[in-house]
């Protein structure tokens, strides 16, 4: 069941968000990023983002 109309007042509260550090989760995204974005480097170990 969708919330109804009123109740989304209280969604929109920033204590509400999914994510508890908005600075940790964009560390996260940023290392997934890192890594999901690199291309190549067949014989050396480690992600995008340079570390091995």
């Amino acid at each position: 069941m969708p919330p109804q109309p009123w109740e989304k007042g209280i969604l929109a509260r920033p204590e509400m968000t999914m994510d508890a550090d908005p600075l940790d989760s964009r560390f996260t995204q940023h290392i997934y990023a890192s890594k999901e974005n690199s291309a190549g480097g067949g014989a050396v170990g480690g992600g995008g983002c340079g570390c091995n």
